[in-house]
């Protein structure tokens, strides 16, 4: 079978493979075999589209931050930046729910051995698609909408919490009733914690719901 560095289905399947196998069987089922087997292509349509099982890897990680980064640049700035906490908080909720297997290497839920991020650029790759959090989240503070404080230390305390939800709900722990249940009132009593209106962030926060019929 003849591969073609230019069809992007090929990469495409290779990215999701490996994710696949990292995240369900580790580091060690990452064989260029298996590889290729998960993907319906040749072992040679892997050396085609990555270096080495190593860039491979790698290539998962970034992968899975430039589709959650897609995702999050989907939201639009309204003029209540609450709101568009909101849609971050369903954007990012989305996004793991469609990509599992991405989530879990992406932020090292799944080991993966020698394969583990070595550098601080590696390990902080991430971390552009997090500013987006932070520029909003600067946007509720100069709107009033929540207390003077600094935009990166918000930003962190939602995000840690929202991982922390979306890592059990990916897991199956919550059910269909988690986001109504669990996540908007978690949520709205962060935001009330950080000056925002209850009422207002509720109402807000509550269009959440709507994730209940993502397929999981």
């Amino acid at each position: 079978m003849v591969e073609r560095r230019t069809d992007p289905t090929v990469r495409v399947r290779l990215l999701e493979g490996a994710a696949r196998l990292l995240a369900e069987e580790g580091p060690s089922a990452l064989t260029l075999r298996r590889v290729a087997a998960e993907a319906d292509t040749s072992t040679m349509g892997v050396y085609t589209h990555f270096g080495s099982m190593a860039d491979l890897a790698d290539a998962v990680v970034t992968e899975g931050f430039a589709r959650l980064a897609a995702r999050l640049a989907e939201v639009p700035h309204t003029d209540n930046a609450i709101t568009d906490l909101a849609g971050l908080a369903r954007a990012y909720l989305v996004n793991a729910r469609q990509n599992p297997h991405l989530y879990a290497v992406m932020f090292g839920t799944a080991p993966l051995g020698m394969y583990r991020p070595q550098t601080a650029d590696e390990r902080t790759r991430g971390r552009y698609a997090f500013e987006e959090i932070v520029e909003t989240c600067g946007r509720a503070v100069k709107q009033r909408r929540l207390r003077p404080a600094d935009p990166l230390a918000i930003a962190s305390q939602l995000w840690t919490a929202m991982h922390g939800y979306v890592m059990a709900d990916v897991g199956g722990y919550f059910g269909e009733d988690g986001t109504e249940l669990v996540l908007v009132p978690m949520l709205v009593t962060m935001l009330s914690g950080l000056g925002a209106d209850p009422d207002t962030a509720l109402a807000s926060i509550k269009t959440l719901t709507a994730t209940d019929a993502t397929p999981r």
